[in-house]
């Protein structure tokens, strides 16, 4: 069945990958008339969400951000397509690292880095731009996917540019066998924690939230500096990446401040650009026990 579905799709796949983007725009306004007037995905979710992370705005604000962020993950889910056939031109004009002679520094330096994102902007282009742009040798954490097929696609889409991707169950293994490597780890680390026994609670967007702290773990342990990387959308179709360092020498900092600084400053940006964040995710499905 995973062989079938990949070669049943994989044509249309390829057909919209190496479409102009103009056309894959066009695309996406489709896609978005079906996902949000006809099938309704998740809506009930993206809008208690919005509401509960924004109690100050009115109904009718809520409505406009719920549009606005559905033409935003239909943008997000062709643009990601759209890297299986893109090329090193595409990405230079479409995404601009920010200040670069900062982290080449760091490279200078020696200095690996732990880079800390949140699903906020389009993250998929965030890693070529990074290895397009920086001398540290970036290792992409994430979670494969179930079908065999479209994994091995996607690897190949995302290791493109010399960048790397390590599975989330070997974050730490590889992190120690590169060691000698002046390297950038990228997490993307705002999603709730599993096991949820394992989180840290902190107020995000006006609610009691489970946060991660693996990338804080991982950062004090190795003494990695811990860089904040927001993906800012421009404008359809074009982004920008602003790393921040957080913190130079992470062993010196107090328990979770690594954790509540990255949530805060991810939180920030997302007030900002609150259309650009991942709002169908059931981020807040856990509640804390209480303690009697």
């Amino acid at each position: 069945m995973a062989a079938l579905s990949y070669y049943l799709l994989y044509p249309i796949i390829l057909l919209v990958s190496i479409s102009p983007f103009w056309i894959l725009y066009r695309i996406s306004d489709c896609f978005y008339l079906l996902i949000y007037y006809v099938i309704g995905y998740r809506k009930s979710v993206v809008v208690s969400n919005l509401k509960n992370a924004f109690p100050e705005k009115s109904d009718e604000e809520i409505a406009k951000i719920t549009k606005q962020y559905y033409k935003y993950l239909c943008d997000l889910m062709l643009e990601s397509i759209k890297t299986i056939t893109w090329n090193e031109k595409a990405v230079k004009s479409r995404v601009k690292m920010m200040h670069a002679e900062m982290l080449d520094e760091l490279h200078s330096q020696g200095k690996s880095l732990v880079v800390v994102m949140g699903h906020l902007g389009n993250w998929e282009w965030a890693g070529p731009c990074f290895s397009l742009h920086c001398k540290h040798q970036l290792f992409v954490v994430y979670r494969p996917l179930s079908n065999p097929y479209f994994e091995k696609m996607f690897c190949r889409s995302r290791t493109k540019f010399n960048t790397q991707i390590i599975p989330k169950k070997n974050t730490l293994r590889a992190m120690i066998a590169n060691k000698k490597t002046v390297s950038a780890f990228a997490l993307i680390a705002d999603q709730a924690p599993s096991p949820i026994k394992s989180a840290i609670w902190m107020d995000f967007l006006n609610q009691d939230t489970p946060v991660y702290n693996g990338p804080e773990k991982i950062a004090k342990m190795l003494d990695y500096t811990v860089v904040y990387m927001n993906v800012k959308r421009v404008k359809r179709g074009y982004y920008e990446v602003h790393p921040t360092v957080l913190f130079d020498q992470p062993k010196e900092t107090q328990e979770n401040e690594i954790t509540f600084a990255f949530n805060k400053k991810l939180e920030a940006d997302i007030k900002e650009q609150p259309r650009a964040w991942l709002w169908s995710h059931k981020r807040w499905k856990h509640k804390r026990k209480s303690v009697v």
